[in-house]
């Protein structure tokens, strides 16, 4: 198989000689360094056979002393094939514009269906679709992978729930559930209002049930606020309390902060290389320098590309380099106080129902340990403490 191949790379031509003594002229070739091989005798005074195309020259040099004739019969090899092909220059051009124009096309987008969304809800989506770059004619490894494009269109139309990203062939498939509107509210059986913490009251809004309380009541965890039992004695009856009663409560935070802290940020500058890859092997096709920046992050994406219908074994990777650098903070006793206290009220807002409130602060402790300071605070919010509790039997 070795030798297959060597005398393909290199050329082969088969020869035939005429004359008297063929048996000494083949001897003296392979005295002189000619390889001959597939040796066949036609008659007393014929033969052929192969030997390599570098030969050649040698080969008639040896001829014109031994008095025989030669004549090339046949030849083959990468160097005809290539003599071969520069005269088929047309027709091999065509055929490469023509796999590559196929592999172009496989590589587009050419269809978007959207299936489950209203007129104006897929309207929107294709608008955002083209902003991301996904429309006819674009090519697909130039876009977002499904699951980033998935994320972008949830997080911008607010009027879509879920929304599943499938890339089949040529065409991107979308398929919407929309947001509901809120159902009517269940019916809710019999029940009290009682308070779900300690709380000064500050104002009730009750929509049915029997007020038990008054605004500046001071009320504690479990107690009834409005119950669930309407009328005079003997003309009572039960019904679903409701309603919204805020009282004053009362939370306190503690946050240590650093006076001093590293860490890192993206400056905004890129670069970005093109690879075509096949298995672990990687090509680059676009940017060949190395990356500009002494400190930097990777983020890669990888794509497989098709051929008409079938995915190839070889992929399209962008690999963009984003500079950071390393910032190092530092805070003055105020400013730590300050920065403490901002990210402890962000943290209890995070905790707090919407409806609810902050209506007073006041640091209780203020220390400087190890470089950090420690801030304690005590809060004052107004929040709905009113939490259901069924109407049991003998209530």
């Amino acid at each position: 198989m070795k030798n297959k191949w060597m005398n393909f790379l290199s050329g082969s031509v088969k020869v035939k000689v005429q004359g008297k003594g063929i048996e000494r002229f083949v001897n003296k070739c392979l005295r002189n360094g000619i390889h001959i091989w597939n040796v066949k005798k036609q008659d007393e005074h014929t033969a052929s056979f192969f030997i390599f195309l570098k030969d050649v020259r040698a080969m008639r040099v040896m001829v014109r002393k031994s008095g025989c004739k030669l004549f090339f019969i046949g030849k083959s090899g990468l160097p005809f094939l290539g003599k071969k092909m520069l005269r088929n220059t047309g027709f091999l051009i065509g055929i490469f514009l023509f796999f590559a124009l196929v592999f172009l096309l496989s590589n587009m987008v050419w269809n978007v269906r959207i299936e489950g969304a209203k007129p104006e809800t897929e309207y929107r989506i294709l608008k955002e679709l083209k902003q991301m770059g996904v429309e006819k004619g674009a090519f697909q490894f130039l876009l977002d992978p499904p699951e980033v494009i998935q994320q972008k269109l949830t997080d911008r139309i607010e009027t879509i729930t879920w929304v599943g990203v499938e890339l089949k062939g040529t065409t991107f498939y979308f398929q919407v559930v929309e947001k509901k509107k809120p159902k009517e509210p269940e019916a809710v059986g019999v029940r009290h209002l009682v308070a779900k913490k300690k709380a000064v009251i500050t104002h009730m809004f009750v929509e049915e049930g029997q007020p038990l309380v008054t605004v500046h009541d001071y009320v504690n965890k479990g107690q009834v606020l409005v119950s669930g039992i309407i009328g005079k004695e003997g003309k009572t009856k039960l019904v679903p309390a409701r309603g919204k009663i805020f009282g004053e409560t009362w939370y306190k935070s503690t946050v240590v902060l650093p006076f001093d802290s590293v860490f890192q940020v993206y400056t905004g500058k890129y670069m970005e290389k093109h690879y075509i890859a096949i298995g672990s092997f990687s090509l680059p096709v676009w940017g060949f320098k190395k990356p500009p920046f002494s400190h930097y992050k990777t983020e890669n994406q990888k794509r497989a590309l098709q051929f008409w219908r079938w995915k190839l074994p070889i992929y399209y990777e962008r690999v963009i380099y984003r500079e950071n650098e390393e910032v190092k903070r530092s805070y003055t006793w105020n400013e730590a106080l300050q920065k403490a206290k901002e990210m402890a009220r962000n943290e209890l807002e995070g905790k707090l129902e919407a409806d609810a409130s902050i209506v007073g602060e006041k640091i209780l402790h203020a220390t400087k340990e190890n470089g950090k300071v420690k801030v304690e605070i005590h809060y004052q919010v107004v929040e709905n403490i009113a939490i259901p509790q069924p109407i049991v039997q003998g209530d």
